[in-house]
């Protein structure tokens, strides 16, 4: 897809709240090759609800790196079911690649970037191009991080990926009230402090005052120098290619 055609959909559909939003490109625009990315995690239900209100058929691609908490994994399964959404596709690490690349499945501690691209960037890049996807749906808000205080609903990767990110203008509150409506379940971790929720050794509690991904790769202070905030799927393809060797 060409620049041009990310400006039309900008231009028509920019402005559109999320409902609207989805509703557009995932029954008009990217009909049978659009897919939202999910992480199943504290605030990952309201999204899933909008798009399962849309098309419950609409694939889901939850990244299984095999080091989620279990809690996560149980609830992926329940809020699936509780939606009825019909194509969850959970997306493993290459088993011969895991092996030769994290031997001792300790990677995280030491390489984290590397370890993300294993378990996260590789197999959405593989699942991209298997399912022939044109778009993907992500939760990204602006709220959440400096980095996404920018963050358009409609936006072209340099892949030629169309990323459509319907919750990117709502703040929490609305967010909040929005899923309390649905009566949606809720991430048991979520009353413990977790308020983002990826990899179990990579996660922990955010305190009072932190933004809600303060607690993602905090061990990583010390490694790199600056703390990591991002796994690489929502980054440039050019900024993680060397998280690979």
């Amino acid at each position: 897809m060409s620049a041009v055609s990310l400006s039309r959909l900008q231009m028509f559909y920019g402005d559109l709240d999320a409902p609207l939003l989805l509703h557009a490109m995932i029954r008009e625009e990217f009909k049978g090759s659009i897919a939202l990315i999910s992480s199943f995690g504290a605030d990952a239900a309201l999204l899933l609800a909008l798009v399962a209100e849309v098309d419950p058929a609409t694939p889901v691609l939850f990244l299984e790196t095999g080091k989620h908490f279990p809690q996560t994994l149980d609830y992926a399964q329940q809020l699936a079911a509780h939606l009825e959404l019909t194509q969850v596709k959970w997306l493993a690490p290459d088993t011969e690649m895991a092996s030769r690349i994290d031997t001792d499945g300790q990677l995280w501690k030491t390489q984290p970037n590397r370890c993300c691209w294993l378990r996260k960037v590789e197999p959405l890049n593989r699942a991209v191009e298997q399912l022939g996807l044109c778009a993907l749906i992500t939760g990204r808000k602006r709220y959440q991080t400096p980095e996404r205080g920018q963050l358009e609903t409609i936006e072209l990767d340099d892949k030629g990926i169309f990323r459509i990110n319907p919750l990117a203008l709502w703040n929490r509150e609305r967010q909040k009230q929005e899923a309390v409506a649905r009566k949606l379940p809720i991430h048991p971790l979520a009353a413990a402090g977790y308020a983002s929720i990826g990899c179990a050794p990579c996660t922990r509690p955010v305190e009072a005052g932190e933004d809600e991904r303060a607690g993602r790769w905090a061990h990583t202070i010390g490694i790199d120098e600056d703390k990591k905030t991002e796994c690489g799927i929502h980054l440039p393809a050019a900024e993680v290619t060397n998280w690979s060797v």
